[in-house]
């Protein structure tokens, strides 16, 4: 090659690398059947809530961001040959207020998977990822109004850290919101989005403990859709299951109303017996013309019998082996937002949501009192 056409090339690849100004958002860098991309996403939330602490402090401060994890990562693909391609992502969160690693000594603690995928195959990965319940093939075009209308193969899903966050862990798995050692298989058919997901265990000579097992289907209507998902892992050899379905209407262009319902089994240790939780969510998203759009949501999580472990309630799949005592009664939560955004990659927002506890429930949420109310006012910039 001589010097004027590699200077041709040089330049070329340049210009792929550089986004417009105007556009903003993640870098690429392409050579021949390879791309790459660099991106992330930076969401700083300044809180105040009431009852932070066993003597019902109030606390003010920059916590764990609001609405979306703290993310740096890197994706990218290999065309082999026709619509064949090899795909991956590398994904790690870091904490805003700090600095530091969001899973200290886990770089990629988000996302660390290889897959391949074509329009006939699908999308399959395998490697660290999201559990595919929590996707938009399965309740992430419900749980909440911030996921996708539509369901796709994508991963993502629920927001960060809030008192209405806590409806995902129905979606979890036997390694809580992410699957370690994942195998995930998606694929839209026309309107139909299907999905199955494996988890490997880990335990020498038991095969299935430390599994999860998953599968999600969806339909994308017109103006609406309709998603569910089974779920059934094995933690410490006791047996977690959900069975949710639910979804979302487009009801005029300014209006979309969600709903779902999840129904949460777990054996549990000692002689506790069986936890059984009936959880059910309604939020809607209004989007007028123009740069804001407001957010509106009520969920209710009603546990029967949910093992205790250092005084609080534990998540769904979470290990119930060891659990030191049982809570029943209703987690509700009413929660709001509102979004001005700047461009396609800055908003900010204010939100709110007032947690309310019924039955023995009370002493194992809010520090034992029987209500905790937040607000925030954040930032999130997206590159």
């Amino acid at each position: 090659m001589d010097a004027a056409a590699r200077a041709r090339q040089d330049a070329a690849a340049t210009a792929a690398a550089a986004p417009s100004p105007a556009a903003g958002g993640p870098l690429t860098v392409s050579s021949g059947a390879n791309s790459a991309t660099l991106y992330g996403l930076i969401d700083i939330t300044l809180v105040t809530k009431d009852h932070a602490d066993a003597a019902g402090n109030r606390l003010t401060t920059p916590p764990v961001s609001w609405f979306s994890g703290n993310r740096w990562g890197l994706t990218g693909q290999h065309v082999a040959s026709g619509d064949l391609s090899v795909i991956f992502r590398l994904e790690s969160e870091f904490e805003s207020q700090t600095g530091e690693m969001d899973t200290p000594g886990n770089l990629f603690n988000r996302d660390a998977w290889l897959g391949v995928q074509s329009k006939s195959l699908g999308k399959l990965t395998i490697g660290r990822q999201n559990a595919l319940a929590r996707d938009p093939a399965g309740s992430a075009v419900y749980g909440d109004p911030y996921g996708p209308a539509k369901a796709n193969l994508d991963e993502g899903g629920y927001t960060n850290n809030n008192n209405f966050k806590q409806m995902i862990f129905y979606a979890g798995s036997a390694t809580g919101t992410r699957y370690d050692r994942g195998v995930v298989w998606k694929k839209a058919f026309d309107r139909v989005v299907a999905g199955l997901g494996y988890q490997f265990g880990d335990v020498p000579g038991s095969f299935n403990t430390g599994s999860t097992k998953t599968g999600t289907l969806a339909y994308n209507g017109d103006h609406f859709t309709v998603a569910g998902f089974l779920t059934d892992a094995n933690i410490a050899n006791l047996q977690h299951r959900t069975q949710s379905i639910g979804g979302n209407v487009q009801v005029t262009p300014l209006v979309r109303l969600n709903a779902g319902y999840f129904h949460y089994t777990a054996e549990q240790g000692g002689h506790f017996g069986d936890r059984k939780d009936n959880a059910w969510t309604v939020s809607t998203k209004l989007t007028p013309a123009g740069a804001f759009d407001y957010e509106l949501g009520y969920q209710v999580m009603r546990a029967h019998n949910a093992g205790t472990a250092g005084g609080f309630v534990q998540n769904a799949y979470s290990d119930t082996s060891g659990i030191t005592g049982v809570a029943s009664g209703d987690r509700k939560t009413l929660y709001g937002s509102a979004f001005y955004h700047l461009d396609k990659v800055t908003e900010f927002y204010l939100a709110a949501d007032h947690l309310s506890t019924t039955g023995t429930y009370l002493a194992a949420q809010a520090h034992g009192f029987k209500t905790q109310t937040e607000f925030g006012v954040g930032m999130r910039y997206r590159f």
